[in-house]
């Protein structure tokens, strides 16, 4: 099946095909709306029962989508020509089985976005640092007079928008691995017949500007290897044309490998060492620098390199934030933005929700939110943001993942450790392997360590034994799907806990325990 002369594919051509949408929550929804408004026979299944969608039902209904809720029927995919997965599905789902049994295509909202998008992408991928640095890249792109769209796996599903994109703006899009596992071609190695329309999506893709930040282990419980999860990863910079750039770290051990076997225009950032063209932590007599180097325009083989600003001027809290400051710098640059737009942003950009966010000051002790850490290597990020005393919050759902390192620097930087949910006998057992091989005349330093059900009684716990001067800080480790739908609700959660403490402290409150009780 050839992809090299395939047609432009135009939604205008959409009329009349019928296709599938498997999952329905924020990307499946958005595109089951485009592709009903585009005329096309809808039929739209999720898991989840009626009772579970509210307004969304009356929404979908109203675009003229047949419904099937509750089960995945394998009947719904007779006559279909396609299939869209949304990211929440299992690769290996029974209805994706089926559907690869009877040679019908898969692929995803993005995917689709992609090749209707007329604006070059910058698409940013990684398994750390995605949304800070899609939202960094967006930011200069504003700040500089450029028309930019954000979006991708964070914010709004950008095939809302596709229609109003002209070829003169820009996309700076976040894209995770269960989105990228449908852009190379062997997800769709099974199809035996495709009605023209849809072959664009089963050719391999990549962004104009294909960014990795780096790889490390994650979403084990979801890809069947790390080797799996890396090549899902790499098609970001896997099916590049000769004009299109890739821009990886020189730190990480995967990404460099990824990047010394890359033809064409591949560029660099490091906070470590010195990069031919891109970004990294320079040094001189007035400490650390964000510089930039690139290839002359006037000189063959001479490189220039400005200053975009001092290292500690950078607003962001954290050594993995100069990293997500150096990626979007390279970036940047490669798309010809002004260094006085990077200044500007490196110096006020404050961050994004459930990332090391402030949420409070309460009685002299500092609250932040990072409930975006969902693996042991965030969590241990997170630690070593801080210089002042730590009460550390972890816990929820195990993914399966090392913990040994993170463990000896949560014994190292927190002065308690208070465990919640589903993994809490988990981290507890590794924190106690760990203590059994550390230095005996250290353990009247180790941390006092807590066990609670719930993050309610986490925060309520922490605010106990918080002194002046300490963080408490929320920074899980683990999965959120023991108690909430995802990390952002496990997030908002902390923030209005943290809230009714402030209340509290001011007015003597009790802690409100309503809300789920899940949690």
């Amino acid at each position: 099946m050839c992809c090299s002369d395939h047609n432009v594919m135009r939604a205008a051509d959409m009329y009349g095909h019928q296709v599938v949408v498997v999952g329905l929550a924020r990307e499946g929804e958005a595109l089951t709306r485009f592709l009903a408004s585009r005329k096309c026979r809808v039929v739209a299944t999720d898991l989840r029962p009626p009772e579970a969608f509210g307004e969304q039902l009356n929404r979908l209904a109203e675009a003229g989508v047949r419904l099937v809720l509750g089960d995945h029927p394998f009947s719904l995919l007779d006559g279909a020509e396609i299939v869209f997965v949304s990211p929440g599905v299992p690769f290996d789902a029974p209805l994706l089985n089926e559907a690869r049994r009877r040679g019908l295509p898969l692929s995803t909202e993005s995917r689709l976005f992609c090749e209707l998008c007329a604006a070059p992408i910058a698409g940013i991928t990684g398994s750390s640092g995605k949304t800070t640095t899609t939202a960094l890249v967006g930011e200069m792109l504003r700040i500089d007079g450029r028309n930019v769209w954000v979006g991708g796996n964070i914010g709004q599903p950008l095939i809302e928008k596709v229609e109003q994109i002209q070829a003169t703006d820009c996309v700076a899009m976040e894209l995770s691995s269960f989105q990228l596992e449908y852009y190379h071609p062997s997800a769709n190695a099974h199809v035996r017949d495709v009605h023209a329309i849809w072959m664009p999506l089963l050719c391999g893709w990549s962004p104009h500007l294909g960014t990795i930040l780096n790889v490390t282990p994650n979403h084990l419980d979801r890809h069947p290897s790390m080797e799996a999860y890396m090549h899902a990863k790499r098609a970001v910079v896997a099916y590049r044309k000769p004009e299109d750039i890739a821009v990886l770290s020189y730190d990480n051990p995967a990404t460099r490998a990824i990047g010394e076997n890359l033809p064409g225009d591949v560029r660099w950032f490091s906070r470590h060492a010195q990069v031919p063209v891109g970004a990294y932590l320079a040094s001189d007599e007035r400490g650390p620098a964000v510089a930039v180097r690139r290839a002359s325009t006037k000189e063959l083989d001479v490189v220039e390199e400005q200053i975009v600003c001092r290292a500690d001027e950078i607003r962001l809290r954290g050594e993995h934030n100069v990293e997500n400051i150096l990626a979007a710098c390279t970036i940047a640059d490669a798309l010809g933005i002004s260094i006085e737009a990077m200044h500007q942003v490196c110096t006020t950009f404050s961050g994004v929700s459930h990332r090391l966010e402030w949420v409070a000051d309460v009685a002299g002790v500092r609250y932040y939110n990072d409930s975006i850490a969902t693996t042991p290597e965030r969590l241990a990020a997170a630690l070593r943001s801080f210089k002042e005393p730590i009460v550390l919050l972890a816990g929820g759902r195990d993914k399966h993942l090392p913990w040994d390192e993170t463990a000896h620097l949560m014994l190292e930087r927190a002065r308690h450790i208070i465990l919640f949910g589903e993994a809490a006998t988990l981290i507890h057992e590794n924190l106690s392997k760990v203590k059994t091989v550390m230095s005996p005349e250290r353990q009247n330093l180790w941390p006092t360590i807590h066990r609670t059900a719930t993050l309610d009684e986490a925060v309520e716990l922490a605010a106990s034994v918080a002194q002046v001067g300490d963080v408490v800080l929320l920074s899980p480790g683990c999965a959120s799907f023991d108690a909430f739908t995802d990390f952002a609700e496990r997030g908002a959660r902390f923030r209005e806990l943290v809230n009714q403490l402030q209340r509290r402290a001011m007015h003597q409150e009790p802690l409100d325990p309503a809300g789920d009780q899940r949690r």
